[in-house]
């Protein structure tokens, strides 16, 4: 089994001992990502709606920079840290995913890394 390492500056850097993608078995694995500005490393805005929106385009960018696209995305998690925000953050999720629309799970959890309200992860096809 190949496995590929995958690495965009049209997203945030990994924040820890991981990459944003990793490609293997003509599936792209990408990493969870928060609302992260790529160019500064911070958040966009201290609202869940604007880093939903971010973090979508960070797995937009890393989903081209594999040679996929979000219309081969398959699945789709989603990490909120307060449950009350998934009505918000599914008016997101449409501008990104209105006719295709992958498998998802979406959980609240305690905190998430940088103190991040949402943070999002996926697998696509190549």
């Amino acid at each position: 089994m190949i496995v590929t390492t995958v690495n965009t500056d049209s997203a945030p850097a990994a924040i820890g001992p991981y990459s944003q993608a990793t490609i293997s078995n003509g599936q792209a694995y990408v990493s969870g990502q928060l609302g992260l500005d790529p160019k500064t490393g911070e958040f966009v805005a201290d609202d869940v709606e604007s880093q939903a929106r971010q973090s979508l385009t960070n797995i937009k960018s890393i989903l081209e920079a594999c040679g996929s696209a979000l219309t081969k995305v398959v699945c789709v998690d989603v990490f909120l840290t307060d449950m009350n925000d998934f009505a918000t953050v599914n008016k997101v999720y449409t501008e990104f995913f209105s006719v295709h629309k992958p498998a998802r799970a979406a959980v609240e959890v305690s905190a998430l890394p940088k103190g991040g309200l949402v943070e999002i992860k996926c697998i696509a096809a190549i």
